[in-house]
């Protein structure tokens, strides 16, 4: 069985891992977020992708949620001491892998390919496609101005509250090599519990993608990243308050309006209505297993 997953963030990354358990890691093809991407000191930094990449290659710090695991500073506490930028944490280890992806841009290799080198690097068999190849920077609208996504999530504590957000290049971008195939040669399209407006929204805003959906034949299933109305982490619940109006499966589902089959809740949010099917199952993603079995339920949704 074949499946294509829309991912971003640290909800994305652990649903992804739990799917990769759940199939042959060669027939799953993860479709990541580029709209978080960022130059910091000069280097490309790609942290839903990174995210998705750690996480499945064991790398990853389970306990802060992002990042590799025994992770150190010293290379960023040095640059601060000469005038550079500290507030997007680069740790020691994960610097290495934003050289080498910076170098591989710069020497002309699309950020596909730099991605594909880099998932084999890590022994993965699983196929991670950025979304697409061309700059896509997600934007976010508040009352205090206008951000840049990781200058508003990281350097000011995702605190403003949203009152939209704008994708800068999006109407021009193009999928990124092997995203539309994936998508028609699956037996599952599913839509990772990430964030619709700032993980998700970025994806498919890219045209080609959207309409690739839009215009499926299959079914295509997203798990809600809401548990009781809240967020596990992050700031989805208060974007969905103010920009959907509110936080029940209903609002999570008019955000894939006409994109999804099915939508997976938590037993903690049912019963609910929706304008389309709710699956009812437990969505804490506390381990491998969890990540796993949810995997399952949503991969069976997309198959009924």
């Amino acid at each position: 069985m074949k499946a294509a997953l829309l991912s971003g963030g640290v909800g994305g990354a652990r649903f992804a891992r739990g799917l990769v358990a759940a199939l042959d890691p060669g027939d799953v093809t993860i479709v990541g977020n580029v709209g978080d991407d960022v130059e910091i000191l000069g280097l490309h930094v790609s942290p839903d992708l990174d995210s998705i990449l750690y996480t499945l290659a064991g790398l990853s710090d389970e306990e802060r949620g992002w990042g590799r695991a025994g992770e150190t500073w010293n290379a960023l506490a040095a640059a601060g001491r000469w005038g550079g930028e500290e507030w997007f944490r680069l740790g020691d280890l994960d610097l290495g892998l934003h050289l080498v992806r910076t170098q591989a841009l710069r020497g002309g290799g699309p950020l596909s390919e730099v991605t594909a080198d880099l998932v084999r690097r890590a022994g993965l068999a699983v196929r991670i496609l950025p979304a697409t190849d061309d700059r896509l920077r997600t934007h976010v609208v508040t009352p205090a101005g206008t951000f840049s996504f990781q200058h508003w999530f990281v350097a000011r504590g995702h605190r403003d509250e949203v009152d939209a957000v704008e994708l800068e290049g999006a109407d021009a971008a193009r999928p990124a090599p092997g995203v539309l195939e994936a998508l028609e040669s699956a037996d599952a399209i599913l839509v990772a519990p990430s964030n619709p407006f700032v993980s998700v929204g970025p994806i498919l805003a890219v045209p080609g993608i959207r309409a690739a959906l839009e215009s499926r034949r299959i079914r295509c299933v997203a798990v809600s990243p809401l548990i009781g109305g809240a967020a596990v982490k992050g700031p989805a619940d208060r974007m969905l308050a103010r920009m959907a109006g509110g936080t029940t499966p209903a609002h999570v589902a008019r955000c894939y309006e006409g994109l999804v089959d099915a939508l997976v809740i938590d037993s903690a949010d049912a019963p609910a209505d929706a304008p389309v099917e709710l699956v009812v199952t437990t969505t804490l993603m506390d381990d491998l297993d969890a990540s796993r079995r949810l995997a399952e339920v949503a991969l069976e949704a997309a198959c009924a």
